[in-house]
């Protein structure tokens, strides 16, 4: 392990000084500006608090806000797998798949430090008027009773207030938005694996595009159905889209039996990171590095 630890030290040499990388931490705070804007909108209109961690639970409460998140990640990702300058002296100090490993743990790693982030924009913008204390606030009742939720589109309900604290709710956002966003990374590193560097992008768009294709709404509006007619294909939609999966409402929470408990669905998306793991260790064993034009 101290090899492959080796490894992922040298994949984060200069990481915060990349100049991509700074950008892209850039585009997601405008990004977390953008979609906390509706809480904001209802914090200074009616003069209420929130909980600190409240906005990051209405935003990613959306599948919408979701896929926008982990969209930055096919510019984060679009070099995988990461090759440093001394990649060729690893490789004959160690083995593929040890090598194999050190990437996996180094996307991990940048995948958490992309959600926690994500998490603490969120906070920021809106901590002039937020507390710490773990009680819903009076804009989350507002939101969750009224109608004013529905019409901003703001996912606070009263069944999720009733069901569990703010600070258990944000964990299980945080931990269905990583394992979104964790998927994502990995196919696109298997698809530069399989394909090529840049191909990967284009694997992770599908997948994305697949997740926003199998959204009830659009495939509702798709389709031209009414909301009652879509209920028994919005419940299988829900088990099989891995964006769905990745939005805390769409499941049970107590309520409806045949939506994905939250336990499911991280054992759905263990379950692909598993799948594409296996992907990625077939591909090592006959995988061609270049280096200055030459391959080995």
């Amino acid at each position: 392990m101290r090899q492959v630890f080796g490894i992922v030290r040298y994949n984060f040499f200069g990481f915060l000084r990349n100049p991509k990388v700074i950008f892209i931490f850039l585009l997601e705070f405008v990004l977390s500006f953008l979609l906390t804007g509706r809480i904001m909108v209802v914090m200074e209109t009616y003069d209420t608090p929130v909980q600190a961690i409240e906005p990051f639970i209405w935003t990613f409460g959306d599948g919408i806000a979701v896929l926008s998140s982990s969209l930055l990640l096919l510019l984060m990702f679009s070099d995988l797998p990461k090759m440093t300058p001394i990649t060729p002296y690893q490789l004959t100090r160690t083995t593929k798949r040890k090598w194999l490993l050190g990437q996996f743990i180094y996307v991990i790693l940048v995948t958490v430090l992309y959600t926690v982030l994500m998490l603490l924009f969120t906070a920021v913008l809106c901590m002039k008027k937020s507390y710490p204390g773990n009680l819903w606030s009076e804009t989350a009742a507002m939101l969750g009773y009224s109608e004013l939720g529905k019409n901003l589109q703001v996912p606070s309900t009263v069944r999720v207030m009733e069901s569990i604290s703010p600070y258990g709710c944000m964990l299980q956002v945080f931990f269905l938005l990583f394992c979104y966003s964790l998927t994502l990374s990995f196919v696109i590193l298997v698809g530069n694996l399989y394909k090529g560097k840049t191909k990967g992008m284009i694997f992770g768009l599908l997948y994305s595009v697949f997740g926003f294709l199998l959204d009830p709404k659009v495939l509702a509006a798709i389709l031209h159905k009414e909301k009652y007619e879509m209920y028994q294909v919005n419940v299988l939609i829900c088990w099989i889209s891995p964006l769905n999966q990745a939005v805390y409402g769409k499941h049970n929470l107590g309520y409806d039996p045949l939506l994905p408990k939250i336990s499911h669905s991280y054992m759905f998306f263990l379950g692909i990171l598993v799948l594409l793991a296996v992907f990625a260790i077939n591909r090592m064993k006959k995988y061609t590095f270049e280096f200055l034009g030459e391959k080995t």
